[in-house]
């Protein structure tokens, strides 16, 4: 079978911050943000994404840079993942409408310029003491948290490797 030198359709779902203003104009509402490392997409990460993406008419992913992620301090050798790759795997999700970075420590501002109706994060944040939660209720947004699908973090994940590798 003869190789096929057109990108996948997928990619078309990665856009640089600054394009994404323009982007939005396309999407349906109402707007689902949320955003993190996804350094290893897992199970957990799937049906986060995959309910998140229920709420609304699409649903916007933004990335930590790679430099904002190692200044979370997850690890010296975290992310895993470049965000070039983490784009794409995300990119792949069919729950997923757009996904873009943010470098920021927080995604504050990024939040402010997108101006979502839904703001998402997992079950394992409390959604009162988010700043991003105060932004996105000031314009009539909502800011839930999704349950956490227990047993599955990237963090733990890793650790497990390393233990079998050690072994």
């Amino acid at each position: 079978m003869p190789a096929n030198d057109n990108p996948p359709a997928f990619l078309d779902k990665i856009c640089l911050r600054t394009e994404v203003s323009q982007r939005l104009a396309a999407l349906p509402r109402p707007w689902v943000f949320t955003n993190g490392v996804f350094d290893v997409l897992h199970r957990g990460h799937v049906v986060y994404l995959a309910q998140a993406r229920e709420l609304g008419g699409s649903l916007i992913v933004a990335l930590n840079t790679d430099a904002s992620v190692r200044r979370l301090g997850k690890g010296d050798d975290r992310p895993l993942n470049n965000e070039a790759d983490r784009a794409i795997v995300m990119a792949s999700q069919q729950s997923v409408s757009l996904v873009t970075w943010f470098g920021e420590d927080t995604p504050q501002d990024i939040i402010g310029e997108i101006r979502p109706d839904i703001l998402v994060k997992g079950g394992d944040y409390d959604m009162s003491k988010l700043p991003e939660t105060s932004l996105v209720r000031s314009w009539g947004g909502e800011a839930l948290a999704l349950p956490f699908v227990q047993g599955y973090s990237t963090t733990a994940l890793i650790k497990r490797i390393r233990a079998q590798s050690q072994a």
